[in-house]
């Protein structure tokens, strides 16, 4: 089996310590990071992205899966950095003002990460002018919006409002979800982007980060 497959198969089971050993491992052999970011880690974290889809798999193990992989991209970053690898993409992500749930919005950006993006996570109770002040400042291709109450769904209508005073809708897609967020609602908004689950969003921001 290869060092990849190894790295991939470990992360997937949650075995943290093993996937940094490895990792560390694969480096010393001389092996590319970029190589070990996307064949072992991302690749182990897409598949069990898309157990989760099909509910193969649970919250837990998405997040001790999560876990792993940052463990083995901690020993990496400084490798990337050097060879100038660049992310698929930046997004900032946040639960918005008035909303303290972030159950959600966590596994919405493990699984981004999990893609190669690179997430700044803003945390709970986010005022429309932090989210497009980040997205400005550390020059964001997404803003990421979750809701768990219907009463503060409404502010994802101020985050494209500010988005667009600010002049930055013609280069910052916004993408919203949470229980109750539908597609409806996300076009009557003029939001970029609604999806039902955390993995269908990981690939929707990739998809839109392309498309820049």
């Amino acid at each position: 089996m290869s060092i990849y497959s190894e790295i991939s198969e470990n992360l997937q089971k949650g075995k943290a310590k093993v996937v940094r050993a490895l990792v560390e491992q694969a480096v010393a052999d001389g092996c590319p990071a970029a190589e070990i970011l996307g064949e072992g880690l991302l690749s182990g974290m897409n598949i069990v992205g898309e157990k989760f889809k099909k509910n193969e798999v649970y919250v837990p193990e998405v997040l001790v899966a999560a876990r792993a992989m940052n463990m083995g991209i901690d020993v990496l970053k400084p490798l990337l950095a050097e060879d100038g690898v660049q992310s698929a993409g930046r997004v900032c992500i946040g639960t918005v003002q008035g909303d303290l749930h972030d159950i959600g919005k966590n596994l919405v950006k493990m699984m981004m990460e999990g893609k190669g993006l690179e997430v700044i996570d803003l945390g709970v109770d986010v005022s429309p002018e932090t989210f497009v002040q980040t997205a400005v400042e550390q020059d964001c291709d997404i803003i990421c919006c979750s809701a768990l109450l219907t009463t503060t769904m409404e502010v994802m209508a101020e985050v494209v409002k500010k988005a667009e005073e600010a002049g930055i809708r013609d280069r910052v897609k916004i993408m919203v979800g949470g229980a109750p967020v539908t597609d409806a609602f996300c076009q009557q908004i003029g939001a970029d982007r609604y999806t039902s689950d955390a993995a269908s969003a990981a690939d929707a921001a990739v998809e839109l980060c392309k498309e820049e």
